[in-house]
């Protein structure tokens, strides 16, 4: 009973403080194609993604980590080093590459990538955000695919690269 006091205190302060949207993360949930796309805006944003790949863990893990796998679903170019700070990049043919470093990974469960953001948010693409995927099979011959993209600062850029990245990586 006094737990349900002090959390019905905490959430009574919370509104007269006009501190609600520390507490409710807000978020908004739409659909790509197959992908399902989360944008949470407060209290730290965050892009969330999640799809289910018609294909084993064994052959979802190798198109992540390897240069050759990138290339069959991403881009028509790729460099992968799987190695701490090594390059997880690819080239889309004109312009800088795209990706970042890899930055930690468990085979088969979970890759995180130093995330360059686009060469037209100069500010974002030099401080990076943190691409985390998560791999996970559904049945025998599935994968779900989640990927959690954080480390998002405050300003215009990186409210105008949060918006491009999560209306254009699903």
């Amino acid at each position: 009973m006094q737990r349900f006091r002090f959390l019905r205190l905490l959430h009574v302060s919370a509104v007269l403080l006009g501190a609600l949207p520390l507490i409710a993360a807000p978020a908004t949930t739409f659909t790509q194609g197959a992908v399902k796309v989360t944008e949470t805006r407060s209290p730290a944003k965050r892009l969330y993604f999640e799809v289910v790949v018609p294909a084993t863990p064994e052959r979802v893990w190798a198109a992540f980590t390897t240069s050759e796998g990138l290339t069959t679903w991403l881009a028509p170019s790729a460099k992968v080093r799987l190695e701490l700070g090594g390059e997880w990049q690819v080239s889309f043919g004109s312009g800088a590459p795209s990706g970042g470093n890899v930055l930690s990974w468990l085979p088969m469960e979970m890759l995180s990538v130093n995330a360059m953001a686009p060469e037209w948010f100069p500010t974002v693409r030099r401080d990076r955000t943190i691409a985390v995927f998560r791999f996970e099979p559904v049945g025998e011959k599935q994968t779900r695919v989640r990927l959690a993209q954080i480390g998002w600062k405050d300003g215009e850029e990186w409210d105008k690269a949060f918006d491009y990245l999560g209306e254009g990586n699903a």
